[in-house]
């Protein structure tokens, strides 16, 4: 599997991990409301189980790459957010198979009790579950690869329909979306079909799941599998032209700022994801950080607060290091140097190949050739990487090549740190990148 695209795309969350324990003490999932409150909603779920990124990275980019124009679809990237971190397809068991009974002493008890409040929501009208599963399959067997036990690629229906629900032509709906997905195959091999699993005849575990829980309550519900046995990005691809196409069943319109191509999903997966921490003072891009980032300022005496451009993201404690965790993949870890910080949070003077330019804390600056970072009575400025004879790293034109490329953040040794003190406090920091 292709490691770079577990990346993923922008939505603003407040998530800190201490050894493995988050800020709200409970891994909750995120739920994002798009659209219009209409009482025709779809919701969408992703991350039931933690070893299936097609299904969390479609849901992630549903939520932060589409605009909903007409309607209401309400998203889930993130159910069993543990195990996302934890890439594992459920530490506490699988969570998919908790929704018939379950003990109140289950780690995961309350997760189920909020999602069960949000599928049984009186606007929501039809759910989607996102999976990734093992193989093809195929009604008749074809091999071992593709067979009738396999997963992958498939629309699941529990039932034929559901009398007196909205959408409740269950195999009518899904032979639509397999249609529409099979007019966009990748390969052959990647062929849909719609998957009835006829759970009320005596399927004793998918009795279990969430979609036959969302259909005794009267929702219509649909799994939709693409297959382990391809990369993430198209595993993302056929999640997304199933998506739209229950958009179009039910009326909802929307806009999408990137192509539904294979290539077009893998560049909106790779692109423009970072954190904010401490109130905007550092801005970090994270699609080409490095592995390590050394001597890291990190507030003294107080938990990591920072946003995320996406639900995904977590920031994991151990001692002095900081691991930024994306989905299931590990980004970077932040070698912490401890520091009191400075509350100010005021402009900065630079000057950009030749241009005056004052920018605040938390800027990503783009340079061409070089910059001059101006003086200023406040702080005292720390090139990092940067040597000069004199003690002052201020009112000095600086060139990429000044700059040794180890200390850069990013691998393509572009992006460099520029920090400000108060006498001995951190005030924040600016990034200068050498287009």
């Amino acid at each position: 599997m292709n490691r770079g695209m577990w990346k993923l795309y922008s939505l603003v969350f407040l998530f800190f991990v201490s050894s493995v324990l988050s800020a709200n003490k409970n891994y909750e999932f995120e739920l994002i409301k798009k659209g219009k409150q209409d009482g025709n909603t779809m919701l969408v779920v992703g991350g039931i189980q933690g070893d299936e990124p097609g299904g969390f990275v479609a849901a992630s980019l549903l939520a932060t790459r589409y605009k909903i124009t007409k309607g209401s679809v309400w998203v889930v990237p993130n159910l069993n957010f543990y195990s996302i971190i934890k890439r594992n397809r459920g530490p506490y068991g699988d969570m998919n198979r908790k929704f018939a009974t379950l003990s109140k002493k289950d780690p995961e008890y309350n997760i189920i009790q909020r999602i069960k409040k949000h599928i049984n929501n009186k606007d929501v009208k039809l759910i989607v579950n996102l999976h990734d599963g093992s193989g093809f399959y195929r009604k008749k067997y074809v091999d071992s690869l593709h067979q009738p036990t396999r997963w992958g690629q498939c629309s699941v229906i529990d039932q034929v329909s559901l009398d007196g629900v909205k959408y409740g032509n269950l195999k009518e709906i899904s032979s639509s979306v397999v249609a529409e997905v099979n007019k966009h195959l990748i390969k052959k091999e990647d062929v849909y079909h719609v998957h009835n699993t006829r759970t009320r005849e005596g399927d004793k575990e998918m009795e279990k799941s969430l979609t036959y829980y969302a259909i005794n309550q009267g929702k219509a519900a649909f799994g939709n599998e693409a297959t382990k046995n391809q990369p993430t990005n198209r595993r993302v691809y056929y999640h997304l032209l199933a998506l739209e196409k229950y958009m179009h069943i039910m009326g909802i319109e929307f806009t999408r700022d990137f192509e539904l191509t294979p290539k077009g999903v893998y560049d909106a997966i790779n692109n423009d994801i970072y954190i904010s921490l401490y109130n905007g003072k550092i801005k970090l891009p994270l699609s080409q950080i490095r592995d390590i980032v050394k001597y890291f300022p990190i507030k003294k005496g107080s938990e990591l607060a920072f946003e995320a451009s996406n639900s995904l993201v977590a920031i994991i404690k151990k001692g002095n290091t900081y691991t930024i965790q994306y989905g299931n993949r590990r980004l970077s870890r932040l070698k912490a140097d401890y520091r009191e910080y400075d509350d100010a949070n005021g402009s900065v003077g630079f000057v950009v190949d030749g241009k005056p330019v004052d920018v605040k804390f938390g800027t990503l600056l783009d340079v061409k050739d070089n910059f001059l970072v101006k003086g200023n009575n406040h702080y005292r400025v720390n090139v990092i990487g940067y040597t000069t004879s004199s003690k002052k790293e201020t009112d000095k034109k600086i060139r990429k090549s000044q700059i040794p490329r180890r200390f850069s953040i990013d691998k393509r040794g572009n992006i460099y740190r520029v920090e400000y003190y108060n006498k001995n406090k951190f005030a924040g920091m600016v990034l200068v990148n050498f287009k």
